[in-house]
């Protein structure tokens, strides 16, 4: 059934109405026999996932839950939405890999687990501005805002997929084990949800604290000079101003744990060592040094930086605001620790896995998220944009293909055909090596050479951090053209705080024609907030929409400052140009939703307890609107694009200008937010 609350809503409105009424279940989005990486992790949502962010059951009529506006649906029934809301999303990115898609998979999250999304967008956003205005500055560095949703993705198809790690999973937090329990096995789902999705989505946010270190190291790489002893470096002080635990988090952790910790790296020291310190042999005191360290002393670490440190650090500060001290609990520190092991504390400070001390691989039942953290991370190596100037120039696999069957992962790495020739001459000078007996160092092209050559590094390597004797791994390179289109990549770009302004001002259009300059933008971002998370993004992906919109215009958005024309409001003709578009995007929107086209709600007789409950007829019908899921403009079925825009100019003109006409005071409002403006091309 998936989707339970909007089943209980169904049988509600059949009661009332008859037969073939709404909400429907929506479609499942996935070939039941698909072992792929978009079915797996699709399944985990849409099936594993029963009863996510449920509460009590409501007493009839007593709705609480919001749809377009507060108390229209039942609570159970929103959650389920949002639920939906995530796989649709996570959907969207799977297929296109783009930034602007990853956007969304963030905000889902946090609508969901953090509350609202305004209270940590400066968190998600600043990696993404970092990373993309700073890392050309570095000799080495990919994208890592991406890369985190597809890692994210990665460890829900594993979860999904591979019996033996739930089993470790459900053991570790105690849960049955047993995966034909549904009721424990959904609430064991939900749970792994909510912490790995804290682990994967966030492991990677302290990079803005690496990222001037390597920039001052590359300067010195630019000359031909080894980072080293007698290079300029950069090491962080009063550390204590982000680590330092007030008193209210020194109570909570004393209930938790028993103990009392001044800093977060007790905390994170006594968290590791409970769990690993007598398998790998280590004390509470050496870990601690060793995270003490880190920030303070990057010349004791090989001259590096560990951005894991302070991922782990920010993340705990966020969780504190935007949760609460209170709610602070275990998990939310195993999801902390896992992303402090990740990049290199595991590796280089306990199992040492590239020396001759050599411990052993992290075994799943041990640590499970930071076991899927360090598999999930190493895996995701394929369409990674390149911001470094080396890593600009090296081969990288631009796709993957995973098959999680029968418990074990097949990978396939795709790399640019249009690269064949670089491939060719490694494999000449490999074939040289070889005949030569192997006695110089093995020639490399990074990353095929370590997915290529015999010894298998990229495999080896991974089988040295993390045990796999029951996730068998195998990987095969090979090459194909390259299909950029699924990026949607136009002139317009910004960034996401934009975005989010952009979304913004775009739901206040209606509400604020002629008023545009008597509104304040907190009021348009209290209104924005009050949405169901639905609602919320449509209004980002319309944004998200936009550039495509503007191309057809030959027009674009950006923050920059350009010496083009800027756009004061569109034409009635431009107007008419991305109205069908728009309206295209509206309906495909709403037959992902489980919308379905129908005026029932406007004619059927209000029942009186709705009556009752809404105390007009107007706000009643709009409730019913929502309760059934119909709309008299939705359509059903799977329209093709020539359908949908014959079915935009069959509408009622009054109809039309309700999507065209307020996007000029749209362009009004989104000049209260700084930056943002839309140019003419010509």
């Amino acid at each position: 059934m998936a989707y339970t609350a909007l089943q209980k809503m169904r049988r509600t409105n059949e009661t009332l109405f008859g037969k073939g009424v709404g909400p429907m279940q929506p479609e499942r989005h996935y070939d039941s026999v698909d072992h792929g990486l978009k079915a797996m992790a699709l399944r985990f949502l849409h099936a594993r996932c029963e009863g996510l962010g449920f509460g009590a059951d409501e007493a009839d009529g007593a709705f609480t839950g919001t749809s377009l506006l507060p108390d229209q649906i039942p609570y159970n029934m929103q959650m389920d939405l949002n639920r939906l809301c995530m796989e649709r999303e996570l959907e969207k990115f799977i297929d296109s890999g783009a930034a602007e898609d990853a956007y969304t998979v963030y905000y889902c999250y946090l609508e969901m687990f953090f509350g609202h999304y305004g209270k940590s967008k400066k968190m998600v956003e600043l990696l993404s501005e970092f990373e993309s205005n700073g890392s050309s500055l570095l000799m080495k560095h990919r994208d890592h805002y991406s890369h985190s949703v597809y890692v994210f993705a990665l460890g829900l198809a594993i979860y999904e997929s591979n019996e033996a790690y739930r089993k470790a999973f459900k053991r570790f937090y105690g849960f049955d084990t047993d995966d034909t329990k549904a009721d424990t096995d959904h609430a064991a789902a939900c749970c792994f949800l909510e912490y790995w999705g804290l682990t994967s989505l966030f492991h990677d946010i302290g990079y803005p604290f690496e990222l001037p270190f390597e920039q001052v190291l590359s300067y010195y790489e630019v000359a031909g000079v080894e980072r080293g002893t007698g290079t300029l470096y950069i090491a962080y002080r009063d550390v204590d101003a982000i680590t330092k635990l007030g008193d209210l988090a020194k109570e909570q952790f004393r209930k938790l744990y028993g103990r009392s910790f001044e800093t977060t790296e007790e905390l994170f020291a006594f968290g590791v060592t409970e769990k690993l310190g007598e398998a790998y042999a280590f004390t509470e005191e050496y870990m601690l040094g060793k995270i003490h360290d880190k920030p303070i002393s990057p010349d004791s670490f090989n001259y590096f930086m560990d951005h894991a440190y302070f991922s782990a650090t920010r993340l705990y500060r966020e969780i504190e605001k935007s949760i609460g001290i209170e709610k602070i609990n275990e998990k939310h520190v195993d999801a902390l620790t896992a992303i402090l092991l990740h990049n290199s504390l595991f590796k280089f400070a306990i199992a040492f896995f590239k020396g001759k001390n050599y411990k052993r691989p992290l075994k799943m039942d041990e640590h499970p998220l930071a076991f899927l953290l360090m598999l999930c991370d190493e895996l995701q190596c394929w369409d990674r944009t390149a911001y470094g100037r080396n890593s600009r120039t090296e081969l990288h696999p631009m796709g993957a293909d995973f098959d999680f069957n029968n418990n074990a992962i097949h990978s396939i790495y795709y790399y640019d055909r249009d690269e064949q020739e670089k491939i060719d001459a490694f494999k000449v000078r490999y074939r040289r090596w070889e005949d030569s007996g192997e006695t110089e160092k093995a020639p490399r092209l990074k990353a095929y050479s370590d997915m290529a050559e015999k010894e298998q590094r990229f495999v080896s390597d991974i089988k040295k951090i993390v045990e796999l004797t029951d996730i068998p791994l195998t990987v095969v390179p090979n090459t194909r053209k390259v299909d950029r289109k699924s990026k949607h990549t136009y002139l317009s770009s910004s960034n996401f705080l934009h975005l989010y302004d952009f979304a913004v001002a775009l739901n206040a259009r209606y509400s604020y024609q002629g008023k545009e300059k008597d509104v304040r933008t907190d009021v348009l971002e209290k209104e924005f907030e009050e949405l169901s998370l639905e609602y919320q993004l449509s209004n980002i992906n319309q944004a998200k929409s936009f550039a495509r919109y503007l191309d057809a215009l030959i027009c674009f958005y950006t923050d920059r400052p350009v010496d083009y024309e800027m756009v004061i409001a569109f034409t009635k003709k431009q107007l008419e140009v991305f109205a069908p578009m728009e309206h295209e995007r509206w309906i495909r929107e709403h037959i992902s939703m489980g919308w379905t086209s129908g005026d029932l709600y406007e004619m059927v007789p209000i029942p009186d307890e709705m009556l009752s409950r809404y105390g007009d007829e107007k706000t009643a019908r709009k409730a019913l609107r929502e309760q059934l899921r119909m709309h008299k403009l939705a359509m059903n079925g799977s329209p093709k694009q020539e359908e949908i825009f014959a079915h935009y100019a069959a509408l009622p003109l009054e109809e039309r200008r309700k999507d065209y006409e307020p996007f000029n005071s749209m362009l009004k409002l989104i000049k209260k937010f700084d930056g943002l403006r839309i140019y003419k091309l010509n």
